[in-house]
């Protein structure tokens, strides 16, 4: 009976010590801010600040300002509206223009947390809806970090001059990290162990805030899922063109530029969003204002040589995109041709002219032999764009991290779990943004949507990055990885193919090595 008494005795100290691991109210520059706190299990929490502002509301193509602050404390429990965005559908915007807003999420055991990692999430296009934030945190044992920044016409637009410079949004991301390394330790992080991580146009982001000049110090590593710097859709290259398509619409029929400029400024917000849609978003970028990106992506990887890079695709990150330009690819009795091939190269290479077709079109078919069954000739119209949009430009760009790199590593990865998505044919694998779903921790967030083989693959990849997080190495770091992830380095150029099923076969070498070779040497060549 004594013996019970004191086991209860115990357990009571147990969960009282388990429900006093919260952080409560937390001292932030601007002022003081209470959070929640998220049973995860019987010794573990989360606890959650929620819209916890990182800068002033932002002037319309303004850079952000420091927020005022605030008096008493601040109900940091509820999600603040992301920055006005057009709709998944495009036909009305959602958010608002005061969005300069981040949530945090500390993972607690039984005794507060201190000097944990901090992992910084720059989101893409594809919207993570109802992310598992906390399931990251609590598994990986970080500090995890969602930003709200300036997206589309508002985070974007330029005259490609000192008018209209650009690049607000990746100002609000610098701002973001800023306030982050400021603050963060009051809620148990490291300020010097920040890892910025994104996917799609969030990765672009990433590869962006590393090639710039004022991020000297204020990260420690970064990584990128799907989208570089170099991917031809991150930069804007005629960012007045695009301006001006965007003031006709609204109304700012203007030839003289400053007047233009004027017009577009008393234009309404929500107009100007709607104008910005998917006809012109894919080109409404990053630009090289000469200031937060001086010049070239590719002639500013010095920058990037003090961060710890780990960067990877999805296997077909670009089949959503080539259903769209070529749509029989995804029709069960749908023949894909030869012709069909040679309309999307001449799409793609337009800038090199005719010459290009034959070339790429000749790299592309050399193992389809004399009557290639359909599905191959539907997965080369995948492979072109995946190689295109995605898989080339990041090996590029971990070649010249590798090449500049002082004392910092590299690593590479290829995302090649079947798609999850009904409805596509037997061939697809990873389409893009799918690996989010992973790494976020869905299938332990709802189990019942997941089999046991999408857990196994959800912990690899927590584990993996948030070692990396945590000392540069994605195979040290407290959590238990299958294999060992080999270094990318100058000379040697593993990878790692990352599924349920990873084993030392995982490890490969020169991804796609005769595509990168076409496109970087032969067709720049043309």
């Amino acid at each position: 009976m004594m013996k019970m008494m004191m086991l209860v005795v115990l357990l009571a100290v147990c969960l009282n010590s388990a429900l006093a691991a919260k952080l409560g109210v937390v001292q932030t520059e601007s002022g003081l801010v209470e959070g929640e706190s998220i049973r995860m299990s019987l010794f573990r929490t989360v606890d959650v600040f929620k819209g916890v502002p990182f800068a002033d509301v932002p002037g319309k193509w303004e850079k952000p300002k420091p927020h005022p602050g605030w008096d008493g404390i601040m109900r940091a429990t509820t999600y603040r509206e992301r920055c006005l965005q057009v709709t998944l559908l495009q036909t009305k915007t959602q958010g608002s223009e005061d969005c300069l807003y981040l949530n945090i999420f500390v993972p607690q055991g039984l005794s507060l947390s201190t000097n944990l990692p901090v992992m910084i999430y720059l989101f893409g296009g594809a919207f993570l809806m109802g992310a598992s934030d906390d399931v990251l945190a609590d598994r990986g044992d970080v500090i995890v970090v969602t930003v709200n920044y300036r997206v589309g016409t508002l985070g974007f637009l330029s005259t490609g001059d000192d008018r209209l410079p650009g690049n607000y949004g990746l100002w609000d991301q610098h701002a973001a990290i800023s306030w982050i390394r400021r603050n963060i330790a009051e809620f148990g992080g490291n300020p010097d162990n920040l890892t910025i991580f994104g996917q799609s146009a969030g990765a672009a982001s990433v590869s962006f805030q590393m090639l710039s000049p004022y991020s000297r110090g204020l990260f420690r590593r970064a990584i990128s899922q799907s989208g570089v710097a170099l991917s031809p859709w991150a930069l804007q290259r005629n960012p007045i063109k695009v301006t001006k398509k965007i003031a006709r619409k609204v109304g700012c029929l203007k030839t003289d530029v400053d007047e233009m400029v004027t017009c577009l400024k008393m234009s309404d917000p929500v107009e100007l969003t709607l104008a910005g849609k998917i006809d012109v978003l894919l080109i409404l970028g990053k630009v090289i204002d000469g200031d937060f990106i001086p010049s070239e992506p590719s002639e500013l990887f010095h920058n990037a040589a003090q961060f710890d890079y780990l960067a990877g695709i999805n296997s077909m990150d670009g089949h959503f995109f080539a259903g769209v330009d070529v749509p029989s690819i995804n029709q069960g009795a749908g023949n894909t041709t030869a012709e069909h091939v040679e309309g999307l190269l001449a799409g793609l290479t337009k800038e090199k002219g005719d010459a290009a077709i034959p070339s790429a079109f000749s790299v592309y078919s050399v193992h389809w032999g004399s009557f290639p069954p359909s599905d191959v000739v539907k997965k080369t119209v995948t492979d072109i764009e995946t190689d295109f949009l995605f898989l080339v430009p990041t090996q590029e760009a971990l070649q010249l991290h590798a090449n500049y790199s002082s004392g910092a590593r590299t690593y590479s990865y290829l995302f090649n779990m079947k798609t999850r998505i009904p409805g596509f044919p037997q061939w697809v694998e990873a389409n893009h943004a799918e690996d989010l779903q992973y790494l976020f921790g869905k299938p332990f967030a709802t189990p019942l949507d997941y089999a046991p083989r999408h857990r196994d693959l959800s912990q690899y990849m927590i584990s993996y990055w948030s070692n990396f997080a945590r000392t540069g190495d994605p195979n040290s770091g407290g959590n238990r990885v299958p294999v060992p992830w080999p270094t990318f380095t100058r000379n040697h150029r593993p990878y790692l193919v990352i599924n349920n099923s990873i084993s030392k076969s995982s490890v490969r070498y020169d991804l796609r090595s005769y595509y990168v070779n076409y496109w970087t040497q032969t067709y720049s060549s043309l």
